[in-house]
């Protein structure tokens, strides 16, 4: 992060918590409610296949067809192997490059992809062996990455493919919200099952799905929940949908038409509201406009007043809107800022459990042990409350796209792998040729020191040494590298565009020869913390 935060990044981290399969947040950005005018889509927590690799365009002849595959997620699976294929559907004539992962997030035009699974009416869940539908969420991603250039064709061309080909959850078994954003504007794609019995035979689309504009202005957070309300197909610049938005609704029971009350999307596919979403709603949206309503109180006041549950608001989920207009601009640096939250401050934060607490010249403190990410193990020792943290683990983005610029230095792909409050983001330029290998690497049964992976994780876990002061050697190393990404980006921009001048070779040669340079410094970098860290808090300086 750079030295000197926005106002918001400054409140997120001392504000912030998230947990189980269920645990990506996006953030998705206006272009006139950013700092610098860019759509901003973001996605934290992806799926376990965190290697990423460019998948070049390709022509094809005539009547090719393109497979479809169950397995891409699978970290296990040889780099280029995406497992085991259900179906084929018709190729184009030619596709383009895309950054391949468990969730494809970005192609070479500043067309980038957020992920958020959500939850469903149980009864619409199904067991995949015994279905006919073919299409997951991630490899419908993949499809729109190679085929489109602009989000509002995304949204159509995922909607068509989940209504012809059936939509096959493949987390957990749930719903999926996508983020589709261009650096013009920005669309959330909401995607419900119709349950196990659906025939491809029956004529009828193979899911519900709606989708609906991101206004230039508004920001917006998926915390792993529904988020559109009314739907105005009238407004086909606004919203979009399948044919059987509504009627799917009204057959099943979940809507009555005579009723006088307007159709909810939301409150007709979702279930009801759980804390994991709600503490994400509640954080993001008190925070970027706290004066858009009375919004409940869960600062803490005391170490026990997170394990009161008799003090704790129950808010119904109307109380949060699809979007707002943040009160101050917002950077790609917030964004960021959020999603390395823990919720410290609040009634979410599990770093003010009283159990963490020692005495020490006659007061109470926090031990240097205490951490805001307890393992299992560290929970049932200490009886502390579970809670869910933005900052999770995994791998996850920031996409910054930006129109004013060439797409091959316009849009720039910040990624980070493990767990995103103690590794470091590095820019990925969409015009890249190259990924560096250590990206490339990662097995979670084996050590790898040539993973970037593994150094980030190895970084992690040595934190638990002596957490409290762990993270502060990792923010001195780490911050001031991130600050320099930031602060060259306006020379890298003006070197790009000089060197285009006179080829384009040359200029994509500079950003790709950048992109992977800067990838090995966080790796070096990170080997070292390593050292650092195990020898400044090996347990033979820790006393008896």
């Amino acid at each position: 992060m750079i030295k000197k935060l926005s106002s918001f990044a400054l409140l997120v981290l001392s504000l912030l918590s998230i947990n189980t399969a269920v645990a990506c947040t996006d953030i998705v950005v206006g272009k006139k409610a950013s700092v610098d005018g860019s759509v901003i889509i973001s996605h934290t927590d992806c799926g376990d296949d965190c290697r990423i690799r460019i998948v070049e365009r390709h022509k094809y002849p005539d009547g090719a067809m393109a497979p479809v595959y169950w397995g891409i997620q699978d970290v296990r699976l040889p780099l280029d192997d995406n497992g085991e294929v259900l179906g084929y559907i018709p190729q184009v004539k030619e596709t383009y490059k895309y950054f391949h992962s468990a969730y494809s997030h970005i192609n070479e035009y500043q067309l980038a992809i957020g992920e958020s699974t959500t939850s469903m009416r149980e009864e619409l869940k199904f067991d995949r062996k015994d279905a006919k539908q073919i299409m997951t969420i991630e490899q419908a991603q993949i499809f729109a990455l190679q085929r489109c250039k602009k989000a509002k064709d995304a949204v159509k061309l995922i909607g068509s493919l989940m209504e012809k080909y059936g939509f096959l959850p493949s987390c957990v078994g749930e719903s999926e919200t996508l983020s589709i954003g261009d650096p013009d504007e920005a669309w959330i794609l909401e995607v419900f099952s119709v349950g196990g019995d659906w025939d491809p035979e029956s004529g009828k689309p193979g899911c519900v799905w709606a989708a609906q504009r991101v206004p230039d202005d508004h920001a917006l957070i998926i915390p792993n929940w529904s988020i559109i309300k009314e739907i105005d197909l009238n407004k086909p610049n606004e919203f979009m949908a399948s044919p059987n938005y509504k009627s799917f609704a009204i057959e099943k029971g979940y809507y009555n038409p005579n009723s006088g009350m307007p159709f909810i999307w939301q409150k007709a596919y979702a279930p009801i509201l759980r804390e994991w979403a709600t503490s994400r709603f509640w954080l993001f949206y008190s925070t970027v406009a706290p004066n858009y309503c009375e919004w409940p109180n869960r600062k803490l006041t005391s170490p026990f007043q997170g394990m009161n549950p008799y003090i704790q608001y129950v808010e119904d989920v109307d109380i949060y809107p699809f979007s707002v207009k943040p009160e101050k601009k917002l950077s790609v640096q917030d964004v960021m800022a959020f999603q390395r939250s823990t919720m410290p401050g609040t009634i979410y934060d599990q770093t003010s459990d009283p159990d963490w607490y020692i005495p020490k010249d006659g007061k109470m403190v926090k031990s240097p042990l205490t951490t805001p990410f307890p393992t299992t193990a560290m929970r049932e020792l200490l009886d502390i409350n579970h809670r869910r943290n933005i900052s999770r683990g995994g791998y996850g983005m920031v996409a910054q796209l930006r129109s004013w610029l060439p797409d091959d230095i316009g849009g720039i792909y910040w990624v980070f792998l493990d767990n995103q409050y103690t590794a470091a983001y590095v820019p990925i330029y969409v015009g890249t040729n190259e990924i560096a290998d250590c990206y490339k690497i990662y097995n979670p049964d084996k050590y790898d020191e040539k993973s970037i992976r593994w150094a980030f994780d190895f970084v992690d876990n040595l934190c638990y040494l002596r957490w409290q002061d762990a993270i502060e050697d990792v923010r001195e190393h780490r911050d001031p590298v991130e600050a320099r990404f930031f602060s060259e980006i306006k020379d890298v921009d003006e070197q790009y565009l000089k060197l285009a001048k006179h080829s384009s070779r040359k200029a994509k040669k500079y950003i790709s020869e950048l992109t992977v340079n800067r990838m090995h410094e966080i790796h070096d970098m990170y080997l070292e913390l390593r050292n650092i860290l195990i020898t400044k808090y090996t347990n033979n300086h820790q006393g008896s």
